[in-house]
């Protein structure tokens, strides 16, 4: 009896590798950085008195625990 593995190694055609072009990953990155942007100004920054979105405080009361978890002062 020959001894075999119990496991074989995937062929390569199994195992292609994804592409894509520079274009749609620049796409992506500037979509990412916009994304994270938008959380950080979210999460970080806005305080209500100077909010882009008024003097309202919906935001700073919904975001208020993960900012302190975060370490960002806010009072």
């Amino acid at each position: 009896m020959a001894d075999s593995p119990s496991h074989a190694l995937p062929s390569a055609s199994a195992t292609r590798r994804r592409s894509i072009s520079i274009s749609r990953g620049n796409q992506w990155l500037i979509g990412t950085v916009l994304v994270v942007a938008l959380l950080y100004y979210l999460i970080g920054v806005d305080q209500g008195a100077y909010s882009i979105f008024g003097s309202h405080m919906f935001i700073h009361e919904f975001v208020h625990d993960a900012r302190h978890f975060l370490g960002f002062p806010c009072h």
